[in-house]
């Protein structure tokens, strides 16, 4: 794997160059295999201190704000330049990630890099200023107009599951905005973004101090972005619990905070929907990359006198899906990232059954798999959506079945959430999914299988699920603060 990554990709980018950790290197592991795959440069709060400064500098003494279509080129350059390494970042994901291999040419990568030429287009294409004609407010009479503008230094912290995603759904608006950023992936992922910073700073023209990444396996040197004075916005996806903190911190600069966190989505089925083919595709669901997606559902809603057909059918779907080597072209459910995180879930199933829950199937460790961080695809059935594991987002290939009375039940259980990111509704009368999916509370809902997730589209959730939205022109502007100008005339 080494021969992959020139260096190990040990080494952070500060300042337009490529330069070692001041606290050494830290191992990176194959999820897979438990092994450690190299090092990764590791950080320590000088290194940080000198991110922010190259990212001030860069926005406050150069015209990277201004040139829209110089932030085009540069953008389509580093789509350009992933695209031609596009076979060396595949195994590192593949091999970090623990990400099955057929996902890479989806979400896992190839999807978020090839997003990156929207967000060239629209740079080029937004509107950056809107004239609102001319009044005469207080007797004056003036020509008004709106403009908006990058918000300046952006602290984009990211997590560890879909890592190429969520880096370039924060690099991709961030940039075309004009912003300067300085990017602290997770420790359990620190290749898949230093491999983004080599290609920056090799392959593409983007000025010294415009993206700075900053590898560390400490958690909390990213709260050195949220306190940082210097630092405009931060822009956070991870937990919920995190993101209360991250705000909080935030709070004491006024400084804007963008947070994408955690979900309990639920899939409800309708009793008109085609019950099997429903449930098959909810259990299906969860066992994508190993169930760790913040937006999968992970609550089955089904009609009460269905329950215990639906609780076959979704067993059944599990059941026939075994956990396997990502590098498997056939895999879709993977290892989890980590021996902490598998031990997280393990958890969460052994307090099922002590709530009075049935494990239908899985309930642990593959009996083949004798390494790697293995959870089985699990059913749990038997508990109210009261139970913890219906209540917390558990982020592993788990779903909990629960009956509901009819559509306004099924409302009512889907809303009983602290969350409100996304969701499924499964039917045949459209009158009634619109009174279901307007009812939902929840930033995305998938009707029959739609898919809403893409560059255009604005991503984000209700509730505790985070403030904000991420990707399309809501996500662009979301990086902007707006400025009206007015002229006396």
């Amino acid at each position: 794997m080494n021969g992959l990554v020139p260096g190990g990709a040990s080494h952070l980018l500060i300042g337009g160059k490529l330069v070692p950790g001041g606290a050494g290197v830290f191992a990176t592991v194959d999820p897979a295999t438990e092994e450690v795959l190299g090092h990764a440069a590791n950080a320590d709060s000088a290194d940080m201190d000198a991110a922010i400064t190259a990212a001030r500098t860069a926005f406050d003494t150069t015209d990277w704000s201004r040139d829209h279509a110089f932030r085009a080129r540069c953008l389509r350059q580093l789509r350009d330049g992933l695209r031609g390494h596009i076979e060396e970042l595949r195994e590192i994901t593949i091999a970090e990630v623990g990400a099955p291999r057929m996902l890479t040419s989806g979400p896992h990568l190839e999807g978020p890099v090839d997003d990156l030429g929207w967000f060239a287009d629209l740079a080029e294409n937004y509107t950056w200023e809107t004239d609102l004609g001319v009044a005469e407010p207080m007797g004056i009479k003036s020509s008004r107009r709106v403009r908006r503008e990058p918000i300046g230094v952006v602290g984009a912290i990211t997590p560890w599951n879909f890592p190429h995603q969520i880096n370039f759904a924060k690099l991709g608006p961030a940039l075309a905005a004009g912003t300067t950023v300085v990017l602290k992936p997770a420790p359990d992922t620190p290749w898949c973004a230093a491999v983004v910073g080599r290609i920056i700073a090799e392959e593409t023209d983007i000025p010294a101090g415009v993206v700075n990444i900053v590898t560390s396996d400490d958690h909390g040197l990213g709260n050195q972005l949220v306190v940082d004075p210097r630092v405009d916005m931060v822009s956070f996806t991870g937990s919920t619990q995190t993101g209360r903190a991250v705000m909080s911190a935030a709070a004491a600069s006024l400084k804007k905070v963008f947070l994408e966190l955690g979900g309990k989505s639920a899939f409800i089925v309708l009793d008109d929907a085609d019950l099997r083919g429903a449930v098959s595709y909810a259990a299906f669901g969860v066992c994508v990359h190993a169930g760790q997606g913040c937006a999968i559902s992970t609550r089955l809603l089904v009609p009460r006198e269905s329950y215990e057909q639906a609780v076959k059918y979704a067993a059944r779907t599990l059941a026939g899906i075994t956990p396997g080597n990502p590098t498997d072209a056939g895999t879709i459910c993977g290892p989890l990232i980590s021996e902490r995180q598998r031990d997280r879930v393990q958890r969460y199933l052994d307090l099922a059954r002590a709530e009075g829950g049935t494990i239908v199937t899985g309930g642990g460790r593959p009996a083949t798999a004798e390494r790697g961080y293995y959870i089985e695809p699990t059913l749990i059935a038997g508990l109210p959506n009261s139970a913890t594991v219906a209540q917390e987002e558990i982020f592993g290939p788990v779903l909990v079945i629960i009956p509901h009375d009819g559509d306004d039940d099924a409302v009512r259980i889907a809303n009983d959430s602290p969350y409100g990111l996304s969701g499924s509704v499964w039917g045949t009368d459209t009158e009634r999914i619109r009174r279901v999916v307007e009812g939902v509370r929840t930033g995305t809902l998938s009707v029959n299988g739609g898919v809403w997730y893409s560059a255009d589209a604005p991503f984000g959730g209700y509730k505790q699920s985070g403030i904000g939205r991420e990707m399309g022109v809501a996500g662009f502007e979301e990086y902007t603060e707006t400025k009206l100008i007015a002229t006396g005339c």
